[in-house]
């Protein structure tokens, strides 16, 4: 059980009642007095090594990012160009009203110049208005990172999330290092599905690049595995989908478990809908046989001569599934034998069908896969939360120092290309302005 999600009840102390021992001779009353503090201590430090262990207040903040990582100080010291709101929110009207474009460098001030909730609200229609304006194409980086940053701020992570699922309407397509605040927050305040929803993101996104990024997105996996939630087909093909991908990025048994359970869960949705449900809207492989390709990780590890297993619960899920396609597949072979229901199903694809009915050799290939694995010792008896937690105790540390260094520069490049927008923008109206006078100079000479 991965102690990061464990309620620990506080430790009972057992202690003899004073009542019991007034009566004794006062050297016998030391000894026991004596004893019974030697008991309490052992006790209360039995139970601090136990919180010590277990608790998250004490481990779960190694497994995600440290306050170097997240601190605010650079962001908040980079150069900025104080506005007012609400003249800012003025002129990108009256420019959208005459049907000319806002500048990119206009958005970035009003998202730049938030100071409150409401504020957050406000810029996020501005950054609709902008995505559907000609120069969509100009959303800087910097202003996408601030956008995020100012959610998180500000108490509107939702908001955060909202822009990100629906980024074509909003152009919101963070870069790893922003991807990763806006996951390890969901992950600290323990809301699992909501970090889950920034995983899939990151799958649809192919943004798996930096290990942080990897490790994070497989610690919001397992802590919302092991909530066992009830999930629906689409959330399972999002689901599947994020733990293939994720876990083809690592090249150990938390990769290869991920892989497993990935493949698994869109095996079912391809054995449930079709294909065509699995990989349309995904950077997945059309080709069918995606239970196949769970059975084929598990071969690859029982071949593998390395110190690479696969975690029990999650063959106990891969079994949990077969067995649920089994069930569906009887019931659905009952129904057809009604014929009633047969002749309201729309035409089955006859290479879906080809691939149902391999269940059966599926079924028995992954008990005899199971079973090997078993017998060769290639079963981890951790779950894959407990997994996904060492790693990221062991590797998370030296995983976030290029991110932040890589951030700092980025930072400073920001910077420059903020101030060469500004500079430009100042040269085109002061041309601007040079040739309104000469256009009056002009006129003003005609008319005399």
């Amino acid at each position: 059980m991965d102690p990061s999600c464990c309620d620990l009840a506080p430790p009972r102390l057992v202690v003899t009642p004073l009542s019991d021992i007034s009566n004794l001779p006062l050297p016998r009353l030391k000894m026991v007095r004596s004893k019974m503090a030697a008991s309490v201590l052992k006790q209360c430090v039995t139970a601090a090594v136990k919180v010590k262990a277990l608790s998250p207040s004490f481990t779960a903040s190694r497994w995600l990012l440290s306050a170097d990582y997240t601190d605010t100080k650079l962001w908040v010291e980079s150069e900025k160009d104080p506005q007012n709101l609400a003249v800012l929110a003025n002129l990108m009207d009256r420019t959208y009203d005459r049907n000319f474009p806002v500048s990119s460098l206009t958005i970035s001030r009003f998202v730049d110049n938030i100071s409150s909730r409401e504020e957050v609200d406000q810029a996020e229609y501005y950054l609709y208005k902008f995505r559907h304006s000609p120069n969509c194409w100009y959303l800087r980086d910097w202003t996408v990172h601030t956008w995020i940053r100012q959610c998180l701020k500000y108490g509107a992570r939702d908001k955060a999330l909202h822009t990100l699922k629906n980024k074509t309407q909003y152009g919101i397509f963070p870069d790893d290092f922003t991807f990763n605040l806006l996951l390890d927050s969901y992950i600290k305040d323990g809301d699992f599905k909501s970090a889950c929803s920034v995983v899939e993101e990151l799958m649809l996104q192919e943004a798996f690049d930096l290990p942080s990024t990897q490790i994070l997105s497989l610690n919001a996996l397992g802590c919302f595995l092991a909530t066992k939630p009830q999930l629906s087909v689409s959330e399972e093909r999002a689901l599947g989908a994020s733990l293939l991908i994720c876990g083809l990025k690592q090249d150990n048994t938390v990769g290869f478990s991920a892989q497993l359970l990935g493949n698994a869960l869109l095996g079912k949705v391809e054995m449930l809908k079709g294909i065509h449900a699995v990989f349309k809207g995904m950077p997945l492989s059309w080709v069918r046989g995606y239970l196949g390709r769970a059975l084929a990780v598990m071969e690859r590890v029982s071949a593998a001569s390395g110190d690479i297993r696969l975690s029990k619960d999650t063959l106990d899920c891969v079994s949990d599934v077969l067995l649920d396609l089994s069930a569906a597949s009887d019931s659905s072979g009952d129904e057809e034998s009604d014929g009633e229901e047969s002749k309201k199903e729309e035409a089955v694809d006859e290479e879906d069908e080809a691939e149902k009915a391999n269940l059966p050799h599926y079924v028995s290939r992954f008990k005899e896969l199971s079973s090997q694995l078993e017998s060769q010792g290639k079963v981890d008896p951790a779950s894959f939360q407990a997994l996904v937690a060492t790693m990221a105790q062991q590797n998370l540390a030296s995983a976030e120092k290029p991110d932040i260094e890589q951030y700092q520069s980025r930072l400073k490049a920001w910077e420059a290309e903020k101030r060469f927008l500004i500079q430009r923008e100042k040269e085109q109206k002061e041309k601007a302005e040079q040739e309104k006078r000469e256009r009056l100079a002009a006129r003003a000479a005609a008319q005399a």
